[in-house]
């Protein structure tokens, strides 16, 4: 009993000096993290937002000349639920650059035709050519998402999907095609606030189909194939990229600035360009000729 007792008192003892010892010192990281958990960031500016954009256009210029001049492929590829912002996010990109170099891909339902094909088959032919970015607002995934979801597949078509699509992407990587995939993930809560806007803003009301009200509220179906969707397809060869999209303006500028540095572009040297003298009139003389002009109502 004796010898019992003197254990008890030793564990006591053990615990009650372990309770004393002074924490371990934490990082900066891990303060970062704690804050960043605590304290939402204010949604940034627009006048911020463009002030970090404008040179980060420029960098994207760069890059569609390296691209042009070194012929590199470049598939971007964009998934995300409804709201989260990839059209958003895909706009930012291209707005200042060429669209014959940057194409963004957005396909229709499958047509009747397509449905008999291999699936991925209507994919292939959008693929990047030499000197070409080609951005998929939606892509293959969609028979891992919303096909999935709401019952355009069966569940063993999806899974065949799920086993194909690696030995399918690193044949795409194989190529030579660099292939970044982004996954835009928004709250429940922020998704809500952007749907109900679109509901009476004239401009945002063909975002809203009824296929997003049907999917809205099947929320954790839709996590789920998310989450069977990273499992199969996150790949070292071709790794999902997750940004939190919550402040879309944030979103865009993040996702700009690790696009660009998943590709090894250089600046492409260009000649100084000088405006040439304009030709001579040589005794022409504008037309007395009744054209249409547009009414000036602005």
């Amino acid at each position: 009993m004796a010898k019992h007792k003197d254990k008890r008192h030793d564990k006591g003892r053990e615990q009650s000096e372990a309770d004393t010892e002074p924490p371990r010192p934490r990082d900066d990281a891990e303060d970062r993290q704690d804050e960043a958990r605590e304290a939402p960031r204010e949604r940034m500016s627009e006048k911020a937002y463009q002030k970090e954009l404008r040179p980060l256009h420029g960098e994207l210029v760069k890059l569609q000349q390296w691209v042009q001049a070194s012929g590199t492929k470049v598939c971007v590829v964009f998934e995300g639920r409804d709201g989260a912002g990839k059209g958003g996010a895909i706009k930012a990109i291209t707005e200042r650059v060429s669209p014959r170099v940057f194409r963004v891909v957005a396909l229709p339902a499958p047509t009747e035709r397509e449905k008999s094909q291999m699936y991925v088959q209507r994919y292939l032919p959008h693929l990047p050519a030499a000197g070409e970015i080609v951005i998929f607002d939606r892509s293959w995934y969609n028979r891992a998402g919303v096909e999935r979801v709401m019952g355009f597949c069966s569940e063993t078509q999806a899974e065949e999907f799920l086993r194909a699509v690696p030995l399918v992407e690193r044949a795409i990587v194989h190529s030579g095609i660099i292939l970044i995939k982004y996954w835009l993930e928004v709250s429940p809560e922020e998704q809500t606030r952007r749907l109900k806007g679109r509901i009476h803003d004239d401009r945002k009301t063909w975002k809203l189909t009824d296929m997003d009200l049907r999917s809205y509220s099947r929320w954790y179906d839709y996590s789920r194939a998310r989450d069977a969707m990273f499992a199969a397809s996150d790949s070292d060869f071709a790794p999902w990229f997750v940004a939190d999209s919550n402040d879309k303006r944030r979103a865009r500028l993040n996702i700009i600035r690790h696009m660009l540095d998943q590709i090894p572009y250089q600046q492409v040297e260009r000649k100084p360009v000088k405006l040439p003298a304009r030709q001579k009139a040589h005794g022409y003389q504008e037309p007395d000729y009744p054209y249409r002009y547009v009414e000036s109502r602005y």
